[in-house]
């Protein structure tokens, strides 16, 4: 498998439907049964993918890792999705091994702090759209 090929199915399928799923399960103001199902039903299918890959190899592309740094970020809140972390082993074991590089827990201590910030109702509908703000 090549780094381009996992790149792909980040940007196609992980990055687009996880996206999708944390906002409806975790932001959007109205909460609709049929979004979350839908799309936790696709990353379900996705993990399964990802811990296919990850029973044959340590990372997803061989000894490239830029695959993992892209996919890492969307793929470690298994649980916050409402998946439970023991059907996806693989997964798990790939996320603590990629989390205990320094410079991976230099950029989550980053992150903590940035998502710490409450948004105001500007930055809100900026993020989310009128629409969703207007719903309120």
């Amino acid at each position: 498998y090549s780094a381009s090929q996992w790149l792909m199915f980040q940007t196609s399928g992980v990055g687009p439907m996880f996206g999708q799923l944390y906002h409806f399960r975790t932001d959007a103001l109205v909460k609709l049964d049929y979004a979350i199902d839908r799309y936790t039903r696709e990353a379900r299918r996705l993990y399964a993918v990802l811990d296919g890959r990850l029973a044959h190899s340590p990372y997803l592309a061989g000894d490239s890792y830029i695959a993992d740094m892209a996919m890492w970020p969307w793929a470690h809140g298994i649980s916050r999705q409402g998946h439970d972390p023991r059907e996806y082993p693989n997964v798990v074991r790939w996320f603590e091994h990629v989390r205990s590089r320094p410079a991976v827990q230099r950029g989550v201590k980053v992150f903590r702090e940035l998502r710490q910030q409450s948004l105001d109702d500007t930055a809100r509908e900026e993020l989310f759209g009128k629409t969703q703000f207007e719903r309120r």
